[in-house]
């Protein structure tokens, strides 16, 4: 499932400049960061001059590849690397139909946050990228693919896995489905390319 393709603007007003601005920080072409990405050129493109949004698992990706997290992407800032993360102070994002709390100070090795997907929500998206994720269902229930098995996860089960396994994730009630997520960063922008970007099969976005 794609990701609609209309009020990009809206939801998220700082990303599409954003995405730009640190990929040629980055000293990537739209062309190898697409690859890396497992994008189009034409759909990268269309996501840096705000005609599609993102979704969180493509906002994942990027984040990786240019070597930052989520929240930079989105424009967020903050002063100092705070310890304790107060509940008032975790603003919703959404992102491709998803929305997400930052659950860590960002601008560190691992990111955490607690997302909810909503039913029927990018569940047909496939992920291959380097790092580790470890995931823990809060509320409802969720289906989690992983290369060719295929999980069923209830409150208080969780996961880790190799991110270079293709994996994808679907709530399964109408609800919704809650989890804390925690996924390592890539440091270096040149990391994913060295190791090759998914191939087009691996990925259910089109452009």
């Amino acid at each position: 499932m794609s990701s609609p393709e209309t009020g990009p603007a809206d939801e998220l007003p700082v990303v599409a400049p954003q995405l730009r601005a640190l990929r040629r920080q980055a000293a990537l072409t739209l062309e190898a960061s697409a690859r890396a990405a497992g994008l189009s050129p034409a759909h990268l493109s269309r996501l840096e001059t705000g005609q599609r949004q993102p979704s969180l698992p493509m906002l994942l990706s990027l984040a990786r590849i240019y070597g930052t997290t989520v929240s930079e992407l989105l424009g967020e800032t903050v002063a100092d690397r705070e310890s304790v993360v107060r509940s008032a102070a975790m603003e919703p994002t959404a992102a491709g139909g998803w929305t997400y709390w930052q659950a860590g100070a960002p601008g560190r090795g691992m990111q955490a946050l607690r997302v909810h997907v909503p039913f029927g929500s990018q569940g047909d998206i496939v992920r291959v990228h380097p790092g580790e994720e470890w995931l823990y269902v809060l509320t409802g229930r969720l289906r989690l693919r992983l290369g060719d098995a295929t999980h069923r996860l209830e409150p208080g089960d969780s996961a880790h896995f190799d991110s270079l396994t293709p994996h994808r994730i679907a709530a399964l009630d109408p609800d919704g489905v809650e989890l804390l997520f925690v996924h390592t960063l890539l440091q270096s922008p040149t990391a994913a390319l060295c190791l090759g970007g998914p191939t087009p099969s691996h990925i259910g976005e089109t452009p």
